[in-house]
């Protein structure tokens, strides 16, 4: 590439920068993902709901709040959408076979930590 062509590259390297995702919503992607795959149940506003459908219905919470200001952590999407119904102000619990039922910031702070490697 001759020194002339160069700044050519600079458009696309900008939006490169741009496009990369950021650690937050990748690793809120993947709290999700253990959510979906988890074989829990989880309890919001008087019912029991399967983990595909605990994990649709925290995306659509989490994409909610993105679009309005973007999270700054994954702890801010546990406490501020993924605890409790923003509805009813109702904690969400989490049952999984063989385990007590627990609150699910307490289960997802848990997965959380297990992601990051602690």
């Amino acid at each position: 590439m001759t020194r002339r062509r160069w700044w050519l590259l600079l458009p696309w390297l900008a939006a490169m920068s741009q496009a990369q995702p950021l650690p937050v919503q990748q690793e809120v992607g993947r709290l999700l993902a253990e959510v979906a795959a988890s074989g829990c149940e989880f309890y919001r506003n008087g019912g029991w709901y399967d983990a595909a459908a605990a994990a649709r219905h925290l995306r659509d919470k989490y994409q909610y709040l993105q679009a309005r200001r973007p999270l700054a952590r994954t702890e801010d999407f546990i406490e501020q959408a993924a605890s409790r119904s923003s509805f009813s102000g109702t904690a969400y619990r989490v049952r999984c076979p063989g385990q007590a039922t627990v609150s699910s910031r307490q289960w997802l702070l848990a997965r959380l930590a297990r992601l990051r490697g602690g």
